[in-house]
Formats: C-alpha cells, sequence, structure tokens
C-alpha cells in the first residue's frame, strides 16, 4: 500500500477530523517498508501518514487534483463491494430517527451526503411520489391521500452523483451494492437516475455524465410531497436534482412567519412577498398555502424553472396569488428601488456564488448587493430571508456580510433565527465543509 506523507505541521486539521488533504500539504509519496519514492495514480487507495509516522487514515487519491487524498476510514480498511453496502446500511440507520419521527413514507430524503457519510464525492437522495401523469387530473390541491387514491402507493427514484474520481472508478461496484443493499428494505427503486455534472468533476479531471442508470423514469417526471405540499420533480431535465431537499425546514419555516406575521392581516391585498431565484418556487408555495392573502411574485432567470413553479402552484390550488417575472434577480432589484416599490417579505435562496476559496471575495460582494437591496426594498416590519450555498463561505462571514449590507441599507435587524440543512445532509463535526447551507431570517425594525 502506498503512503502519503505530509509535510511538518499539516496534520492538525487531520486529526481533528477533517478528511480532505491537499496537494501542498505533501512532503512525498513512498512504497514499500523501505519507503522507496512513488507515485499515486487516480482512484487508487493510499495511507495518509504525517511527518512523524502518526497513522491518519485510508483515502482514496487523485493526483490531478487539488483535493490530492480523500480520507475514508481511520483504520486500514479496504474497498470493495462489501465496504460499499456496509456503508449504505450505516447512512440508512444514522436516518432512522430522522425517517420514524418526521417523514412519512411518501418524503424524500438524501441517504449518502458524500464524506459527512465517509464516501468521499458520492451523493444519493431518493425521491419518493408518484408519476405526475397518474395525479395531475386529481381534484386540487393535491395530497397524499388524494395521491395515493388516484394512483396507488408511491414509488421511488434515486438521483446519484460521482463527483470524485475514487468513487466514479467504481461506479459498476457502488451501483450493485447500492441495488443489493435496497432489495432487502421496503420500497425498492423504479428507478436511478445518475445526475453528475456538477463542476467538483471537472476539477477532478473527469466529464460530466447524466442519464437513466437503471429502471425507467415517467415522461414528464413525478409529484412528491415536502411538508405534505405537492411539488414536480424531473430528475432527468430538471437542475442538478430537480428539487433541492436540504431546504424543507427552512422553507417550512418561513411558511410559518408569514402565516404568524400575516395570516389574519385584515388587508384585502395581502403581503406583497418576493420569491427571488426561486427556481420551481419550494420557499414562495410554503409561504401561500401557510400564509392565506399572501401575493408571491416568483423571480427567476429560468423560463422552464418559472413554468415548473407554476404548475406547483396549480397542484397546491394557490395559482391565484402566484405571479412569474423572468428576469436576472440583480436587475430586477434595481428596477424595483428605480420605481421605489416595496415588499413585505423578500427570500433570497441564490446558487453558490462561490464555488472555492479563490471565488469568495468576488462572492461577497455579490451576496452583499442583492441583500442591501432587498434591505432597502423592505417595509418596517418586514422579514428577509437570506441564503448561501456556497461551501467555501463560512456562517460568520456570511452574517458580517448581512450586518455590513444592513449598516449600508440603514436599516436595523432583529434575527428571527439562523439554520443550516435539514438532518439528512449531515453536518460532520470538524469538516466545516459538510455545514454548507447558511438560511439566515431576520426582521426590519
Amino acid at each position: 500500500m502506498k503512503r502519503v506523507i505530509l509535510k511538518h505541521g499539516e496534520e492538525g486539521r487531520i486529526l481533528q477530523g477533517h478528511p480532505w488533504v491537499y496537494d501542498n500539504e505533501v512532503l512525498r509519496v513512498v512504497e514499500g517498508k523501505d519507503g522507496v519514492k512513488s507515485e499515486i495514480q487516480p482512484g487508487e487507495c493510499a495511507d495518509v501518514e504525517s511527518a512523524d509516522k502518526e497513522y491518519l487514515g485510508r483515502a482514496i487519491v487523485n493526483p490531478n487534483s487539488k483535493i490530492i487524498a480523500r480520507i475514508y476510514s481511520p483504520s486500514k480498511e479496504g474497498i470493495d463491494k462489501g465496504f460499499f453496502k456496509r456503508r449504505f446500511r450505516e447512512a440508512v440507520s444514522r436516518r432512522a430517527l430522522f425517517y420514524d419521527l418526521w417523514l412519512p413514507a411518501c418524503e424524500s430524503a438524501r441517504i449518502v451526503f458524500a464524506e459527512a457519510d465517509f464516501l468521499p464525492g458520492l451523493i444519493i437522495d431518493r425521491f419518493a411520489g408518484w408519476p405526475l401523469a397518474g395525479v395531475e387530473n386529481t381534484e386540487k390541491p393535491l395530497s397524499p391521500e388524494s395521491a395515493r387514491t388516484a394512483a396507488g402507493p408511491p414509488e421511488s427514484w434515486l438521483s446519484i452523483q460521482f463527483l470524485a474520481w475514487g468513487m466514479d472508478s467504481r461506479r459498476e461496484m457502488i451501483i450493485e451494492a447500492l441495488q443489493e443493499v435496497l432489495a432487502v428494505m421496503p420500497g425498492i427503486p423504479s428507478g436511478i437516475i445518475e445526475k453528475s455534472t456538477a463542476r467538483v468533476r471537472e476539477l477532478e479531471g473527469l466529464p460530466p455524465r447524466e442519464g437513466l442508470i437503471s429502471g425507467s423514469f415517467p415522461d414528464g417526471g413525478i409529484v412528491i410531497f415536502e411538508n405534505g405540499l405537492p411539488f414536480t420533480v424531473d430528475l432527468l431535465k430538471g437542475q442538478k436534482t430537480g428539487h433541492f431537499l436540504d431546504q424543507r425546514d427552512n422553507r417550512r419555516l418561513a411558511g410559518l412567519f408569514a402565516a404568524a406575521l400575516w395570516g389574519k392581516s385584515a388587508d384585502t391585498e395581502g403581503p406583497r412577498i418576493l420569491d427571488l431565484f426561486s427556481y420551481t418556487g419550494g420557499f414562495g408555495i410554503h409561504i401561500l398555502k401557510q400564509a392565506e392573502n399572501a401575493r408571491v411574485t416568483f423571480v427567476d432567470q429560468s423560463a422552464v424553472a418559472l413554468e415548473t413553479a407554476m404548475r406547483n402552484a396549480a397542484l397546491n390550488g394557490v395559482e391565484q396569488r402566484a405571479a412569474v417575472i423572468e428576469d436576472d434577480v440583480f436587475e430586477y432589484l434595481r428596477k424595483m428601488e428605480r420605481k421605489k416599490e416595496k415588499a413585505d417579505m423578500i427570500i433570497l435562496d441564490p446558487p453558490a456564488f462561490a464555488k472555492s476559496r479563490t471565488a469568495l471575495t468576488e462572492a461577497l460582494r455579490g451576496y452583499k448587493e442583492i441583500n442591501l437591496r432587498a434591505l432597502k426594498l423592505l417595509r418596517p416590519g418586514g422579514v428577509l430571508c437570506t441564503c448561501s450555498c456556497s461551501q467555501a463561505l463560512d456562517e460568520g462571514r456570511f452574517k458580517r456580510m448581512i450586518a455590513e449590507a444592513a449598516a449600508d441599507a440603514q436599516r436595523r435587524l432583529l434575527q428571527l433565527d439562523f439554520r443550516c440543512q435539514g438532518p439528512d445532509h449531515p453536518v460532520l463535526v470538524g469538516y466545516d465543509e459538510s455545514q454548507y447551507l447558511k438560511c439566515g431570517f431576520y426582521r426590519v425594525l
């Protein structure tokens, strides 16, 4: 087994639980008892040691990547089909409390979250629901009960992403192990879809790849339920998976805040709410369902996403209070400011502006601009829900950016809540990147 030897003093972060070794932290690669200098090949396993020969763990390696080694085990554990089957069972077991207490059988969740589940660069999402064609003509609003009546019990589909060379090179083994594990569990998936299109594959030296791996996927997509509300999802054609599961709890909370503030308002027009970077309408639809007199405008650059948002609004029976605007959010906010228009609640859920730490400075300028402009548009008593899914942007810097934007906008803010992703996207202590999602709720005083 080859050994990756770190430079003096580089082991501290790894001893605290961080699984990544960067190329500039490596002193040399050796092999054999005599420590003969060697080279590593993409996808192979190697042991990681400190300069003082302290064993740090076993990793999958890739000399073509800045992250040269991804530690998957603290012991000298090999990788075979049995390894993947154990890891899959452990990942499902870790989520057992979450599934039992919070998710009915027809809800969807992430079942493998890469390094946080000790499977570096592998992500698997389970989507449970019904083919759209079987339930779209059902009486609206659509409920899990009416979907069952119309189309029988829910099915499930898996979306899988291979983001590191070590996982991609074992793709067939992983799929076979996954199918064997799921074969003895309730709800064998009707199809497995690959969505390996993230930019990190390019950094690993891998081309993008997507498509149906096994089984089938319905034409027109499926309907899933999130917090009991229906949403259409197209795992084959949608951005990434077609629905971002990590915001489930934050969307529900946005709806609860809107209901608490304006649910019983006597104002016939109702509060004006902007769901910016709306994608398929997750936040706005939760708000429309909770605050019965709210009006929500969905703003996104994607016409396809906005079309899906209105379809979702129709499934939930709230399309009469929803509107869509196809526009760049930065430009839309500038137009709103020039017109001196106001809003009662603004949702900011942009894509990751910072794909890496080198892009963080420019990303912070973008985050500050949209938050500054949003704060200027909010009426006193209004609510800002602002998010970032940039892994490189930590919570402290994100909050400082919000404070700076508020100061520049001459607004005082009260923090109502601050959250990260849902518990099916676990946060591994020592690996800060696993807590990638930031979602703050603020009220303008």
